[in-house]
């Protein structure tokens, strides 16, 4: 009797395809599943869907609009390594301010701040103070806190922009629509190669996600 081969079962294309799929339909945002399906969909409905392995095909076709051979290369790490879009667009949008967030100095208003961002991207936009864009100061935290969230998402969708049509997928669907990251502006592009450059460092020193 011919006995199974662990390592090869390990490496089998489409036994590392189906992990890939049902790993990116869990992902999906939930708004993004809702607008191609149905926007009256309740939360719990489309939770069902994408923990439904008989649809995770379907659901992988429909929003990739991507005719992808089922094979493990399709489904390597992603342009992230895995890691949440909004913490990388967070960082991001930390670089883009860090001129305010140096300025930012009553523990008070970096209270408000980090409750919004957190602690993360506040040290890690100081950090790389030097690659600011931004040259208007905020000083209400709430408000640098919506631009670093905003700047910060254009700047990921720019940066996506100049990756391939499925690698822009992959990412995108894991964050919720309407985010900046949709319709980055000129200046986005034109900064988000040096801003994403020590933020794609940063997540590579960590182990990948998932």
């Amino acid at each position: 009797m011919t006995r199974p081969n662990p390592s090869a079962e390990r490496h089998d294309p489409l036994k590392l395809a189906s992990v890939g799929i049902r790993k990116l339909a869990a992902t999906i945002h939930p708004t993004r599943l809702a607008a191609r399906l149905d926007a009256n969909l309740s939360s719990a409905t489309l939770v069902r869907l994408q923990k439904s392995p008989r649809l995770q095909v379907r659901l992988q076709a429909l929003l990739l609009e991507d005719e992808m051979g089922l094979n493990g290369s399709d489904f390597g790490p992603d342009l992230l390594l895995g890691h949440d879009p909004s913490r990388a667009a967070l960082l991001a949008g930390g670089i883009w301010h860090a001129r305010s967030l140096t300025r930012l100095i009553s523990k008070h208003d970096v209270a408000v701040l980090v409750e919004h961002v957190g602690s993360e991207v506040q040290a890690f936009g100081i950090r790389h103070a030097a690659h600011a864009v931004s040259t208007r100061l905020i000083a209400d935290p709430q408000e640098l806190a919506l631009g670093i969230e905003d700047d910060g998402h254009a700047c990921l969708g720019a940066w996506l922009d100049e990756a391939s049509t499925l690698d822009c997928r992959r990412v995108l669907l894991r964050l919720a629509v309407g985010t900046a990251a949709d319709n980055p502006g000129t200046e986005h592009r034109d900064a988000a190669g040096q801003l994403f450059s020590p933020v794609l460092a940063h997540l590579t020193r960590e182990a990948p996600a998932g």
